[in-house]
């Protein structure tokens, strides 16, 4: 259930970004850039229904989404992707999720949820910007599937095999999108090549 998005443009930006010299300014727009190019593959089989449409002219058929969409970017990292997913998506919910992860265990640890008390019957997209070992994304999904979630799919800016896998085990079932995927993870469990912290990159708190 995995795809990287292939495009001439994604590709360009996330050229740039990859680059140290991509400030946090420059880096929060190609971020955002990047995700909305991401939008229609990652929603390109959302389920939709025919309905009456009055035109100026003529009534006519058109096509409504069937379910409402939520976004749910997994703090703090996936904020920097929300913004391009909310420019093509301005109707979506947006619901968050706090996880950090512990450098020693590289387990995500829980600290924040909020989100709308029915989600069932809602398309929920889970965003993230770096799929590493994937503990992160597998603990939002499922915490969002006990939550009564019933359509889950998750987006991501760069992808390890490790992370796809980590997903495909625990969710065979969620489709899973990434711009790109990238080489392994090192020790410390980043992405190779990857593009460092996105977090720090995205915010600016990296060490100078």
């Amino acid at each position: 259930m995995f795809q990287t998005i292939e495009h001439p443009l994604i590709d360009d930006e996330l050229t740039r970004l990859r680059c140290p010299a991509c400030g946090s300014a420059e880096f929060r727009q190609r971020v955002r850039r990047i995700a909305s190019l991401m939008v229609p593959a990652v929603t390109a089989d959302l389920a939709t229904d025919v309905v009456s449409c009055e035109t100026p002219l003529e009534i006519t058929s058109g096509k409504r989404l069937r379910r409402r969409i939520l976004l749910v970017p997994v703090l703090r990292a996936g904020l920097g992707f929300l913004d391009g997913f909310l420019d093509l998506i301005p109707g979506a919910a947006v619901a968050h999720i706090g996880l950090a992860r512990n450098e020693r265990t590289l387990q995500p640890e829980p600290y924040y949820m909020k989100h709308p008390p029915v989600l069932k019957g809602r398309d929920v997209i889970v965003l993230d910007p770096m799929l590493a070992t994937g503990g992160s994304a597998v603990e939002a999904l499922r915490r969002l599937r006990d939550a009564g979630a019933d359509s889950l799919r998750f987006a991501s800016l760069v992808a390890a095999p490790e992370g796809v896998a980590e997903i495909e085990t625990a969710f065979p079932e969620v489709p899973v999108f990434s711009a790109a995927l990238d080489r392994c993870l090192n020790e410390k469990g980043y992405i190779l090549p990857g593009l460092g912290d996105a977090g720090d990159r995205l915010f600016g708190t990296f060490d100078d």
